[in-house]
């Protein structure tokens, strides 16, 4: 299995790596271990996550959450290659950042993931911006947000209920790969379940369960991460950059974006620039 992982930045308690796997269907997977509580933000690809917490598949939007000492693979048995940005804390980190986040009792992660969710595209957003800019600066900020973000919701988001069979998530797998290519591309539920001779509900409540969320919420946002990204690194007119992510028109964009983020598209672009 090909594994890069580059450091980004780093401080007292933290570090944040920016991990590359081309492994593909035909790459055998090999038992590794979290040194360290972590929490990683899929932002490319899709993969098979298995640990003694539980498995799930990971992706774009997804954040995995690892515990120190805690066993894991990673499987590519329905496609190649993933990316993430891996924010590693201390526990001492993680304690510190959960004193000041209400209700928050315990800090070892009881699920193995948490589904694409609204709190997390503006800081995952920023992060990869911060990436591709080479903003070492960002990353602290940043990890403390989205530390605390994950330790205010992560119980609440556990999935229940039995687990997809390894069909469903072969299938849900493709179909994730699908919209990634092209999260701007129109798709119905009907068309999407058709791809997979599913019938809509059946394919529906397979999606919920292998991704935690639907699918017109997780093509939403990831419409909204590619655009937040998109106004960070580029000039480009905002008109443009909601089209081409997918939105029919500028204010519908204008309202889902900040509902998001807490921000217009235009005030978001001007943050980055302050």
């Amino acid at each position: 299995m090909s594994i890069t992982a580059r450091r980004l930045a780093s401080g007292p308690g933290w570090h944040v790596l920016d991990v590359i796997c081309t492994a593909g269907p035909h790459d055998r997977s090999t038992e590794e271990r979290h040194d360290m509580p972590s929490i990683s933000a899929v932002t490319a690809g899709t993969f098979q996550y298995r640990s003694s917490a539980g498995s799930a598949v990971m992706a774009p939007g997804a954040l995995l959450l690892g515990n120190p000492g805690q066993c894991y693979r990673c499987g590519h048995e329905h496609g190649r290659g993933d990316r993430c940005l891996s924010f590693q804390m201390t526990a001492e980190f993680v304690e510190d950042v959960a004193a000041g986040v209400k209700g928050v009792r315990r800090t070892r992660f009881a699920a193995p993931c948490l589904p694409p969710a609204e709190a997390v595209v503006p800081i995952v957003a920023a992060a990869e911006a911060a990436r591709e800019a080479g903003e070492a600066e960002a990353f602290e900020e940043l990890t403390v947000a989205l530390a605390a973000t994950v330790l205010g919701t992560f119980a609440e988001s556990a999935r229940a209920g039995p687990a997809p069979s390894l069909r469903d998530e072969r299938r849900i797998s493709r179909i994730l790969r699908r919209i990634e290519a092209d999260p701007s591309e129109p798709v119905s539920l009907a068309e999407l379940a058709r791809a997979e001779a599913m019938s809509p509900f059946h394919f529906l409540r397979c999606f919920r369960a292998v991704t935690g969320t639907t699918p017109y919420r997780f093509v939403l946002l990831r419409r909204l991460q590619r655009a937040a990204l998109r106004l960070r690194r580029s000039d480009d007119a905002i008109a443009t950059i909601a089209l081409d992510a997918g939105f029919n028109d500028l204010s519908t964009f204008n309202h889902r974006f900040r509902r998001v983020t807490g921000l217009t598209p235009r005030a978001w672009r001007k943050r980055a620039c302050d």
